[in-house]
């Protein structure tokens, strides 16, 4: 029952009437003494009048009167004169005072308590004021056994009575909560069930009904998400779709325009005048979309393999890159540079990291023949106690502010015209999935900074491949 909202309630409840009485029975219980005190007053007051009316009463007559209120004598005091009344003999010496006259509240809870706390029968002084003021002030002498007894009792009688009402008021609450609480949450947790059963079904999606208005609202709200839930699926199922045509037309278009390609390259050995001035563009054409069906082709994997981790030598991989780079540079005056240790070893996918740097590299180079200025592109590489870093930086005329603010957004952040923004998407998955980050780190007029962080995580394993390779 504790798991549950209504079990919980039901336990709360209960506990908090119960303190709630709790706090009443304290001046309750305070109040009775004060009652059952005063009625002692009150008897002893009417016990006097017998003595009053006739002022010899005999022994017997006056040991029932005072038998009858439970004291031990009356003292009244009228017109200043303070008499002894009536009086029978005690068997202790007076214990303790209480003047009711006048008593603040706190002052009755604190002998009240004192009194229930305290179990040994004791010899009281009570003063009051007479009823109807008839004197000045009565006071007499009691024992505080039967005091005691008396609010026992009335405490437990009170303590029964708080329990009965606390479980009653727990249980009706338990019931309303029930209603009006718990029940309409199960109705929509069994229809949010019933909706991921099958989230694409419209028909399953939640129809706000609930009475109230905090209900009601947690309805609308999850109509409204489930709605736009069903509705991106059925989104991208279409596009899944679409894509796959895609990659299916892509790749047809690809072979084709690599035959096309073939013929061109003998087209531009013609010494016609018109063909040679026209055929450098139909090339360039032809080029670039051969290269956008490679990039939508490659973007349209679902995932990149799982990286093959091994340990591999940096400044090799590198210097594949670069002498693969200049064979593109022709007549531009581009300079490339390196700044990497010869036995600077990282530990990666070879061929992951190997398209990783040669996209930031081609990147690079096609910024600055396209600036017309002459430039550098350098790599380097360093390392700290957690990560590799592979630095990519050129002296290129830096990033368009377009490409900048959809830098790894698919067919938005290309940097040159034409382009399609899937080189660096692409490059930015194969980091991730070595547990990297691939960062811009600058990019201006004086140049582009990029950064690829791989992580070393567990060296141990990277230490065993240093010592298998040491050995061989």
């Amino acid at each position: 029952m504790l798991n549950t909202l209504s079990g919980r309630f039901l336990v709360l409840t209960i506990i908090f009437v119960m303190l709630a009485e709790v706090l009443i029975f304290v001046p309750s219980v305070a109040r009775f003494r004060e009652d059952y005190l005063l009625s002692r007053l009150e008897r002893a007051q009417i016990a006097s009048l017998a003595l009053l009316a006739d002022d010899m009463i005999s022994p017997d007559l006056e040991e029932e009167l005072l038998r009858n209120a439970e004291v031990f004598n009356v003292v009244l005091r009228r017109d200043e004169a303070r008499q002894l009344i009536l009086s029978a003999p005690m068997p202790q010496s007076i214990g303790a005072t209480f003047d009711l006259r006048d008593a603040p509240a706190f002052t009755l809870i604190r002998d009240a308590m004192a009194r229930l706390a305290n179990p040994e029968p004791q010899i009281i002084r009570v003063i009051g004021d007479p009823v109807r003021k008839a004197g000045l002030l009565i006071e007499i002498t009691m024992e505080t056994g039967g005091l005691r007894t008396a609010m026992i009792d009335y405490g437990l009688r009170i303590l029964l009575l708080s329990a009965l009402i606390s479980v009653v008021t727990a249980m009706l609450l338990f019931l309303a909560v029930q209603r009006f609480l718990v029940r309409p949450i199960k109705g929509m947790v069994q229809q949010v069930q019933a909706y991921a059963a099958d989230p694409e079904d419209a028909r399953r999606i939640i129809q706000p009904q609930s009475s109230l208005q905090e209900l009601r609202h947690a309805e609308e709200a999850l109509a409204s998400m489930q709605s736009q839930l069903t509705s991106a699926l059925k989104q991208k199922e279409r596009l899944a779709q679409l894509g796959a045509a895609v990659a299916k037309i892509s790749h047809d278009l690809r072979n084709m325009l690599t035959s096309a390609q073939l013929f061109t390259d003998r087209i531009e050995m013609s010494e016609d005048p018109g063909v040679k001035r026209l055929a450098p563009k139909l090339v360039n054409s032809i080029t670039r979309a051969v290269h956008l069906c490679e990039s939508t082709l490659a973007f349209g994997r679902v995932e990149e393999p799982a990286p093959r981790l091994e340990r591999v030598r940096l400044a090799d991989l590198v210097s594949d890159v670069i002498d693969s780079e200049r064979l593109s540079v022709g007549d531009h005056d581009l300079s490339f540079s390196e700044d990497i240790p010869a036995d600077f070893h990282l530990r990666a996918d070879s061929e992951q990291l190997y398209r990783v740097i040669f996209n930031l590299v081609r990147n690079a180079r096609q910024a600055i023949i396209r600036s017309g200025a002459p430039g550098e592109i350098s790599v380097a590489a360093y390392e700290d106690d957690e990560q590799w870093i592979v630095r990519v930086s050129d002296t290129g005329p830096g990033l368009p502010p377009k490409a900048q603010e959809f830098l790894f957004t698919p067919f938005q952040g290309g940097a040159s015209k034409g382009g399609t923004g899937l080189g660096l998407v692409i490059s930015q998955e194969l980091v991730r999935g070595h547990g990297g980050q691939l960062r811009l780190r600058q990019t201006g007029a004086d140049g582009t900074v990029f950064e690829i962080c791989l992580p070393k995580g567990d060296l141990n394993e990277f230490t065993a491949l240093q010592r298998v390779e040491a050995a061989s």
